[in-house]
Protein backbone atom coordinates (compact mmCIF):
# COMPACT_ATOMS: atom_id res chain seq x y z
CA UNK A 1 0.00 0.00 0.00
CA UNK A 2 1.40 3.52 -0.54
CA UNK A 3 2.17 5.74 2.00
CA UNK A 4 0.16 8.62 2.72
CA UNK A 5 1.38 12.38 2.64
CA UNK A 6 0.30 14.37 5.34
CA UNK A 7 -3.25 16.36 4.38
CA UNK A 8 -2.74 19.79 4.17
CA UNK A 9 -5.95 22.27 5.07
CA UNK A 10 -8.50 21.96 2.25
CA UNK A 11 -11.01 23.85 4.20
CA UNK A 12 -11.22 26.86 1.55
CA UNK A 13 -12.84 25.84 -1.73
CA UNK A 14 -12.25 27.11 -4.66
CA UNK A 15 -14.02 28.06 -7.87
CA UNK A 16 -14.56 26.22 -11.46
CA UNK A 17 -12.59 29.45 -13.00
CA UNK A 18 -9.78 28.71 -10.48
CA UNK A 19 -6.32 28.33 -12.66
CA UNK A 20 -2.83 27.42 -11.56
CA UNK A 21 -2.96 24.03 -9.91
CA UNK A 22 -0.03 21.94 -10.23
CA UNK A 23 -1.87 19.20 -11.63
CA UNK A 24 -5.36 17.98 -12.17
CA UNK A 25 -6.80 14.65 -11.84
CA UNK A 26 -10.48 13.03 -12.75
CA UNK A 27 -12.14 10.57 -10.84
CA UNK A 28 -14.95 9.30 -13.28
CA UNK A 29 -18.13 7.20 -11.02
CA UNK A 30 -20.07 5.06 -13.61
CA UNK A 31 -24.26 4.87 -12.98
CA UNK A 32 -27.23 5.87 -14.61
CA UNK A 33 -29.29 8.70 -13.39
CA UNK A 34 -32.54 8.83 -11.59
CA UNK A 35 -33.39 7.52 -8.40
CA UNK A 36 -34.99 4.31 -9.33
CA UNK A 37 -30.93 3.79 -10.24
CA UNK A 38 -29.73 4.67 -6.49
CA UNK A 39 -28.16 1.53 -4.46
CA UNK A 40 -27.98 -0.76 -7.99
CA UNK A 41 -24.82 -2.55 -8.19
CA UNK A 42 -24.17 -0.38 -11.67
CA UNK A 43 -24.59 2.10 -9.75
CA UNK A 44 -21.42 2.22 -6.97
CA UNK A 45 -19.46 4.45 -9.22
CA UNK A 46 -21.96 7.26 -8.41
CA UNK A 47 -22.24 6.22 -4.61
CA UNK A 48 -18.29 5.95 -4.38
CA UNK A 49 -18.00 9.60 -5.58
CA UNK A 50 -20.68 11.10 -2.87
CA UNK A 51 -18.71 9.33 -0.49
CA UNK A 52 -15.54 10.79 -1.56
CA UNK A 53 -17.14 14.36 -1.36
CA UNK A 54 -18.52 14.41 1.91
CA UNK A 55 -15.33 13.03 3.18
CA UNK A 56 -13.23 15.89 1.74
CA UNK A 57 -15.43 18.75 1.57
CA UNK A 58 -15.58 18.86 -1.71
CA UNK A 59 -17.67 22.00 -3.00
CA UNK A 60 -21.78 21.20 -4.06
CA UNK A 61 -22.42 19.52 -7.28
CA UNK A 62 -22.79 21.27 -10.19
CA UNK A 63 -24.90 20.42 -13.44
CA UNK A 64 -22.72 20.91 -16.53
CA UNK A 65 -25.42 20.20 -18.99
CA UNK A 66 -22.55 21.28 -21.74
CA UNK A 67 -19.96 18.86 -20.26
CA UNK A 68 -23.38 15.93 -20.11
CA UNK A 69 -22.03 15.34 -16.45
CA UNK A 70 -22.58 16.21 -12.55
CA UNK A 71 -19.26 18.15 -11.59
CA UNK A 72 -17.35 18.67 -8.31
CA UNK A 73 -13.70 19.72 -7.14
CA UNK A 74 -11.34 20.20 -4.60
CA UNK A 75 -7.70 21.26 -4.08
CA UNK A 76 -6.11 18.20 -2.22
CA UNK A 77 -2.25 18.64 -2.01
CA UNK A 78 -1.77 21.26 -4.42
CA UNK A 79 -3.69 19.38 -7.38
CA UNK A 80 -6.87 20.03 -8.49
CA UNK A 81 -9.03 17.11 -8.05
CA UNK A 82 -12.48 17.01 -9.99
CA UNK A 83 -15.07 14.24 -9.88
CA UNK A 84 -17.62 13.12 -12.52
CA UNK A 85 -20.56 11.50 -13.14
CA UNK A 86 -22.30 11.31 -16.59
CA UNK A 87 -25.60 12.19 -16.75
CA UNK A 88 -25.55 10.26 -20.36
CA UNK A 89 -26.78 6.94 -19.41
CA UNK A 90 -24.00 4.27 -19.31
CA UNK A 91 -24.30 3.07 -22.83
CA UNK A 92 -23.26 6.10 -23.50
CA UNK A 93 -20.65 7.94 -20.75
CA UNK A 94 -17.82 8.05 -22.99
CA UNK A 95 -19.56 11.44 -24.12
CA UNK A 96 -19.78 13.29 -20.81
CA UNK A 97 -15.95 12.01 -19.83
CA UNK A 98 -14.47 13.05 -23.23
CA UNK A 99 -16.23 16.58 -23.02
CA UNK A 100 -14.66 16.78 -19.37
CA UNK A 101 -11.29 15.74 -20.23
CA UNK A 102 -11.21 18.09 -23.49
CA UNK A 103 -12.59 20.94 -21.33
CA UNK A 104 -9.92 20.48 -18.22
CA UNK A 105 -7.22 19.79 -20.79
CA UNK A 106 -6.85 16.45 -18.34
CA UNK A 107 -4.57 13.58 -20.15
CA UNK A 108 -5.81 10.08 -20.61
CA UNK A 109 -3.12 9.34 -17.68
CA UNK A 110 -4.80 11.58 -15.35
CA UNK A 111 -8.22 9.79 -15.89
CA UNK A 112 -9.56 7.03 -12.89
CA UNK A 113 -12.65 5.34 -13.75
CA UNK A 114 -14.76 3.83 -10.60
CA UNK A 115 -17.15 1.09 -11.65
CA UNK A 116 -18.88 -2.06 -10.77
CA UNK A 117 -17.40 -5.40 -11.95
CA UNK A 118 -19.55 -8.29 -12.26
CA UNK A 119 -16.12 -10.64 -12.73
CA UNK A 120 -14.62 -10.18 -9.49
CA UNK A 121 -16.52 -11.25 -6.30
CA UNK A 122 -18.28 -8.71 -3.83
CA UNK A 123 -16.06 -8.08 -0.92
CA UNK A 124 -12.89 -7.18 -3.31
CA UNK A 125 -12.03 -3.60 -5.21
CA UNK A 126 -9.26 -4.56 -8.16
CA UNK A 127 -7.09 -1.63 -9.74
CA UNK A 128 -5.26 -1.43 -12.96
CA UNK A 129 -4.37 0.67 -16.15
CA UNK A 130 -6.20 0.07 -19.24
CA UNK A 131 -7.51 -3.55 -20.19
CA UNK A 132 -11.14 -5.00 -22.07
CA UNK A 133 -14.16 -3.71 -20.71
CA UNK A 134 -14.89 -7.01 -19.71
CA UNK A 135 -18.78 -6.43 -21.06
CA UNK A 136 -19.32 -3.58 -18.90
CA UNK A 137 -21.05 -1.13 -21.43
CA UNK A 138 -19.96 2.40 -19.50
CA UNK A 139 -16.08 1.06 -19.80
CA UNK A 140 -16.75 0.23 -23.50
CA UNK A 141 -18.04 3.54 -24.07
CA UNK A 142 -15.44 5.40 -22.65
CA UNK A 143 -12.44 3.24 -24.20
CA UNK A 144 -14.31 3.65 -27.57
CA UNK A 145 -13.67 7.41 -26.99
CA UNK A 146 -10.52 8.13 -25.10
CA UNK A 147 -8.67 4.41 -25.48
CA UNK A 148 -7.72 2.05 -23.08
CA UNK A 149 -4.80 3.84 -20.90
CA UNK A 150 -6.75 4.98 -18.21
CA UNK A 151 -6.89 3.90 -14.55
CA UNK A 152 -9.95 2.01 -13.39
CA UNK A 153 -10.88 1.02 -9.67
CA UNK A 154 -13.10 -2.04 -9.96
CA UNK A 155 -15.70 -2.52 -7.77
CA UNK A 156 -16.27 -6.37 -7.28
CA UNK A 157 -20.29 -7.07 -7.67
CA UNK A 158 -19.94 -11.17 -8.28
CA UNK A 159 -21.06 -13.91 -8.14
CA UNK A 160 -24.39 -13.75 -10.45
CA UNK A 161 -26.85 -14.93 -8.45
CA UNK A 162 -29.41 -16.88 -9.46
CA UNK A 163 -26.59 -17.76 -12.27
CA UNK A 164 -29.40 -17.90 -14.89
CA UNK A 165 -30.29 -14.85 -14.36
CA UNK A 166 -29.45 -12.18 -17.29
CA UNK A 167 -26.20 -9.90 -16.41
CA UNK A 168 -27.92 -6.73 -17.69
CA UNK A 169 -30.68 -7.55 -15.19
CA UNK A 170 -28.68 -8.49 -11.95
CA UNK A 171 -26.32 -5.29 -12.40
CA UNK A 172 -29.76 -3.00 -12.31
CA UNK A 173 -31.19 -5.01 -9.17
CA UNK A 174 -30.49 -3.67 -5.54
CA UNK A 175 -27.61 -4.70 -3.55
CA UNK A 176 -28.49 -7.89 -1.78
CA UNK A 177 -29.33 -6.99 2.19
CA UNK A 178 -26.35 -8.92 3.69
CA UNK A 179 -24.26 -6.89 1.15
CA UNK A 180 -25.99 -3.17 2.44
CA UNK A 181 -24.47 -4.19 5.44
CA UNK A 182 -21.06 -4.07 4.26
CA UNK A 183 -21.71 -0.87 1.70
CA UNK A 184 -20.35 1.62 4.44
CA UNK A 185 -17.05 -0.70 4.36
CA UNK A 186 -16.94 -0.64 0.39
CA UNK A 187 -17.02 2.75 0.56
CA UNK A 188 -14.46 3.43 2.68
CA UNK A 189 -12.00 1.88 1.17
CA UNK A 190 -12.54 2.97 -1.89
CA UNK A 191 -12.30 6.91 -0.84
CA UNK A 192 -9.38 5.66 0.84
CA UNK A 193 -7.82 4.07 -2.27
CA UNK A 194 -8.58 7.63 -3.97
CA UNK A 195 -7.11 9.14 -1.61
CA UNK A 196 -3.86 7.81 -2.24
CA UNK A 197 -4.43 8.66 -5.88
CA UNK A 198 -4.71 12.51 -4.89
CA UNK A 199 -1.72 12.90 -2.95
CA UNK A 200 0.08 11.11 -5.72
CA UNK A 201 0.22 7.54 -6.07
CA UNK A 202 0.43 6.03 -8.87
CA UNK A 203 -2.58 3.82 -10.72
CA UNK A 204 -1.07 -0.22 -10.01
CA UNK A 205 -2.46 -3.66 -10.44
CA UNK A 206 -3.22 -4.19 -7.04
CA UNK A 207 -6.48 -6.24 -4.94
CA UNK A 208 -8.11 -4.98 -1.95
CA UNK A 209 -10.48 -6.90 0.05
CA UNK A 210 -12.61 -4.88 2.67
CA UNK A 211 -14.76 -8.10 4.23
Amino acid sequence: MALFVKRPDIGSRISFTTYGMNKTILFVGLGNPGGEYDMTRHNIGFMCLDEFAVKNNFEPWTDKKDLKCHVTQATMNDTRVLLCKPQTFMNLSGDAVQAIAHFYKIPLDDIIVIHDELDVDFGQIRMRVGGSSAGHKGVKSITQHLGEGYGRIRIGIGPKMPEQIDSADFVLQKFSADQRENIPKLLRETSSIMSEYAYGAPVAAETRNFL
